[in-house]
């Protein structure tokens, strides 16, 4: 009998436990020199902090850059302490770089040989592409599975394999797509797949469009892709900046834990609410409002209403100047609104044509009632009218200063002043726009008050501009000098540009980040905006985002048949049309990481039972929990449930998906109800709260979120709003792991097998 050469179970025990300390040994050196540079970093900002704000105003200057440098430098290094090395790549006899280790960032030792490769670099790319069928020049993937500093565990993958190698490879994955969920968002970065890395490192030219279904993850490639934008193209989005657009406030808190973890803190993070400085919209519209104010005919409809705050009166203007009785005749005012309308400025710029032409005839005519001679006396005259107050009063009657929010909340809180300047809208479209609290400004507010912002302009033309720029232009030469000292220190790479640094310390003193200039500036232009659950903006939303973003270099991500908002998206074609026309290109993320078939299957069937195209992505495991159906008897057969599934839950988190907010099963009521069962803190105080065991929110909230239990309460009312089959679609597949449906009315189709 021949003697198997197969290494036995312990063997190859031994073997994994000495590689494990190998690994151990070597990332223990990475967290050393992770350390040494914190400290030589810190050592460099306390020395620079020392010294005094003295001298020439570029000593002060180069003292507060070179802190700035130091600050972000530090801030970076600190942030990848968690699995700062998670990968390893052997790569065949006769590569110049045979053993590739791949990290959250690059790291060299103090020779500057890289130890470390930061996982954005090209040198990185095959740790996420390289696959059996194209291996590339990779023998082997490694995973590193770590606890802290530590490594604990290996998981290989064999490309090219030889004799008694065993390939596994998927240990490291299905671990993270398994894992309790925390209330936050982790990032993916050990984990990217490879259709996934495709959209991540795609050229940042034009606009990309991401379809993916439930859990493809698509928002977590949304930021890598931003932190690997900022890492390739950081001279560039380091002046002008990153922005990314989320659905919601609460969808921000999930996720707002990534790009720091990535080394990256400078993107702005808004919702779209937040778009227009000075304004937080918080108010709720209905569903008919949402519709009417994501139209394009509200464009026509703004028009109208600024073009109506520039009136002819019918009768002459009499005026008593000291005694001298002088007229501005119709005719003269509606010569000097043609004139103003001619030079296409804004309103409130093409105002000063419009008072420049009225007065021309006011003087006129009062040095004809005076008999004097107008080249002499003209500068007279013309203070003489700018300081009377009924000439100055009628005349901005006639074409006054105004406010986006002044002219928008006239039209809301006046319905003759909407019907005068929208015939085109129905009276139920009119009727829909109207309330009681005009200055309640909700989302769909924000892109009508952007629009009018650019048919207004601003109410003064700041003489200083030009000034400032000339002093920013001397700053960016003397900046630039300061960068290239600090990159020769040798603590790394400078996060920001020369712009930036001249921008934050020109003149007395920091201005603000990038990302906080440019939250604070209407008319920031972006170098590239990164849009999630894009399919939910509006027509009227895209334009506010056009114009933030005028290259067009843009990331859109989302699920066309996941669209709940009745203005949003019903193709990409459709509702990028009027942005782009037709110069966008698509990726598709085809794989569900987060859903199990056996609960996928179920939202599949409701789409397919309401009419609704699409093609559900596949998840990656079967799921070993079947969808549970139970009697709902009212809110205390829900606050029993709940209990028990939180008492059955050993981590994780459970969410309770209620069809609206408000209402006898409402998540209002149904949150006071659980709360007032379970331990204190166990359930969130409000939907915004992400850290509380249970949470209860209505549909609404529920997007982009995921949790391990969840127990959606009445499909057949989620059904009935607005897009309800998306909306459904969108409840079902929150759950990682468990899915209850609690209903007293009969399932929906799709549903009622369960």
């Amino acid at each position: 009998m021949s003697q198997s050469t197969e290494p036995s179970v312990t063997d190859r025990d031994a073997a994994e436990a000495g590689e494990v300390a190998r690994e151990d040994a070597h990332v223990g050196t990475l967290y050393a020199r992770l350390d040494a540079l914190r400290e030589q970093t810190a050592a460099q900002l306390a020395e620079v902090r020392r010294t005094l704000a003295t001298g020439t105003h570029q000593n002060r200057f180069e003292r507060d850059a070179f802190a700035t440098l130091y600050e972000d430098r530090l801030s970076q290094l600190w942030s990848v302490e968690n699995r700062l090395c998670f990968g390893r790549l052997d790569l065949r006899e006769g590569t110049q770089d045979p053993r590739r280790y791949v990290g959250r960032l690059g790291l060299a030792d103090e020779r500057g040989t890289q130890i470390l490769v930061d996982w954005r670099a090209p040198a990185a790319q095959d740790f996420y592409q390289a696959t059996a069928a194209a291996p590339r020049d990779v023998v082997r993937r490694r995973h590193l599975l770590t606890a802290g500093r530590h490594v604990t565990g290996l998981d290989d993958e064999v490309l090219v394999a030889a004799d008694g190698e065993r390939t596994t490879g998927d240990a490291a994955l299905l671990a993270a797509v398994t894992a309790p969920r925390t209330g936050r968002m982790g990032d993916i970065v050990a984990t990217i797949q490879a259709e996934q890395d495709r959209v991540i490192r795609a050229s940042d030219r034009g606009v990309l469009v991401v379809q993916g279904g439930p859990g493809t993850g698509k928002t977590a490639v949304a930021l890598h892709r931003t932190a690997f934008l900022l890492y390739t193209h950081r001279d560039r989005l380091a002046r002008s900046g990153v922005l990314l657009l989320g659905p919601s406030p609460v969808f921000l808190r999930y996720v707002e834990q990534v790009l720091p973890a990535l080394g990256e803190t400078g993107v702005v993070t808004q919702t779209l609410g937040e778009l227009y400085p000075g304004v937080l919209a918080r108010g709720e519209d209905s569903p008919e409002a949402a519709r009417v104010k994501g139209s394009l005919r509200m464009v026509d409809v703004l028009d109208a209403a600024v073009a109506a705050r520039e009136r002819v009166p019918e009768a002459p203007l009499r005026f008593d100047l000291d005694g001298t009785r002088v007229q501005l005749r119709p005719e003269a005012i509606a010569s000097a609104r043609t004139r103003a309308r001619r030079t296409r400025k804004p309103h409130n710029v093409a105002r000063v044509t419009f008072v420049r032409e009225v007065l021309n005839s006011l003087v006129n005519a009062l040095a004809r009632a005076r008999g004097v001679d107008l080249g002499e006396e003209r500068e007279d005259l013309v203070a003489e009218l700018r300081e009377d107050r009924d000439v100055r009063r009628e005349v901005n009657l006639c074409w006054m200063p105004l406010t986006p929010e002044k002219v928008l909340a006239g039209l809301y809180a006046d319905p003759a002043r909407l019907e005068a300047v929208a015939p085109q809208l129905s009276p139920r479209d009119r009727a829909a726009l109207h309330r009681a609290d005009a200055t309640a400004w909700t989302e769909a507010d924000v892109p009508l008050l952007d629009e009018l912002a650019e048919l207004l302009g601003p109410l003064e033309e700041t003489a200083t501009a030009a000034r400032a720029a000339a002093d920013r232009e001397e700053q960016i030469a003397y900046a630039r000098k300061v960068l290239e000292d600090f990159e020769a220190s040798g603590v790394g790479n400078p996060l920001v540009s020369p712009e930036l640094l001249a921008d934050r310390f020109s003149g007395t003193g920091p201005s603000g980040t990038v990302a906080e200039r440019a939250a604070a500036d209407r008319t920031w232009a972006y170098g590239h905006v990164v849009v999630d659950e894009a399919q939910e903006l509006s027509a009227m939303a895209w334009r506010l985002v056009e114009r933030r973003c005028p290259s067009r270099s843009m990331t859109l991500v989302g699920d066309v048949a996941q669209t709940s908002n009745p203005a949003g998206a019903r193709s990409w074609a459709q509702a990028l049309k009027p942005v782009v026309d037709d110069r966008w290109r698509l990726e598709e993320l085809t794989v569900n990481y987060r859903t199990p078939a056996k609960i996928s299957r179920v939202a599949a069937d409701v789409l397919r039972s309401a009419g609704i195209a699409a093609n559900p992505p596949t998840p990656v495991r079967e799921g070993e929990h079947d969808p549970v159906a139970v009697p709902l008897t009212g809110l205390e057969s829900v606050v029993e449930h709940v209990r028990d599934r939180f008492a059955a839950l050993d981590e994780g988190r459970i969410a309770v998906v209620a069809a609206e907010e408000h209402g006898p099963l409402g998540s209002d009521a149904v949150r006071a109800a659980v709360a007032a069962v379970l331990p204190a803190g166990a359930v969130a105080a409000s939907p915004d709260d992400l850290d509380a065991t249970v949470s209860v929110l209505d549909v609404h909230r529920a997007k982009g979120l995921e949790f391990d239990v969840v127990v959606l309460l009445e499909p057949a009312a989620v059904l009935r709003r607005p897009r309800g089959a998306n909306d459904l679609y969108v409840a079902l597949t929150r759950a990682t792991q468990e899915l209850h449906v609690l209903h007293a009315e009969p399932l929906p189709r799709g549903m009622d097998h369960l």
